[in-house]
């Protein structure tokens, strides 16, 4: 029976920061949603639901670098040219929202 390899993704080194950074947004999307509980004004829930979305965009960038410099600059030949159309699409589908 042949070994199992772990899979090593671009963000595997920065896994750590990268999840404590996801638990900050957690923690904040369950602060909106106790503002609305709250019946607190419109558009400071507004500030927070943007201070979210700049803080997963930040998450979103870092996880571009990271592809691009992982898995993009990793491929060889054929595999960079779907590697590099894959990356495309995904910053194409984060620049869609809204």
């Amino acid at each position: 029976m042949p070994a199992e390899t772990a899979t090593t993704h671009g963000y595997t080194a920065t896994k750590d920061q990268l999840l404590k950074r996801l638990k900050r947004v957690e923690g904040q999307v369950r602060g909106i949603q106790g503002m609305v509980d709250d019946d607190r004004y419109c558009i400071d829930i507004l500030t927070q639901i943007s201070a979210v979305q700049a803080a997963l965009d930040k998450v979103a960038l870092g996880l571009v670098d990271e592809h691009t410099r992982h898995c993009v600059m990793g491929a060889e030949g054929e595999e960079r040219e779907e590697k590099t159309e894959e990356l495309m699409a995904a910053v194409a589908r984060l620049m869609r929202r809204g």
